[in-house]
């Protein structure tokens, strides 16, 4: 739904949101069908087939709903949601210039709290992790709660007419 209107700033930016949030949401469901195929293994088991392969195999599948987890919501959310979003509010001052730092402090966070989980820098889930995902769940927060009392800034220049009479 913010497409259309932050297209106005920058038409790259905002087709790289929306393609951000669509890789993010691709990875939660490849997440969530992970784990209802580990549902499915444990009905095998009860059914008395081979325990020791569906075993391993329901691991694997776990290990796979944990690096979705980690590339999702756990990094593609930094670029995404806090840096290319961030910067289209703060740029255009469609919410104020405060709540979209937010964004541009919580994206690195995540996104380096992500490359520190992969390279086996801080645990996942682990305290560090946490702190850093604050300042992108506040800005998340605020953007729903922002547009859905005050809406966009109405004095933005994007809702300004553009000026046409330098183009002759």
């Amino acid at each position: 739904m913010l497409y259309p209107v932050v297209k106005r700033v920058n038409e790259i930016l905002a087709l790289g949101y929306v393609t951000a949030r669509i890789v993010e949401c691709t990875f939660i469901a490849i997440g969530i069908l992970s784990l209802l195929t580990v549902v499915t293994l444990r009905q095998g088991v009860a059914a008395g087939e081979d325990a020791a392969s569906l075993i391993t195999v329901g691991k694997s599948l776990v290990a796979l709903h944990e690096w979705t987890r980690l590339l999702g919501p756990g990094f593609v959310v930094g670029v995404g949601n806090g840096l290319m979003l961030g910067y289209l509010m703060y740029s255009s001052r469609l919410m104020p210039r405060g709540m979209a730092m937010l964004g541009l402090i919580g994206g690195p966070l995540i996104i380096a709290s992500g490359v520190g989980v992969l390279l086996g820098i801080i645990e996942a889930g682990s305290v560090w992790q946490g702190i850093a995902t604050i300042p992108e769940f506040f800005w998340e927060l605020s953007i729903g709660i922002w547009l859905t009392i005050r809406g966009f800034n109405p004095s933005a220049a994007i809702f300004s007419e553009p000026d046409t009479t330098d183009l002759y």
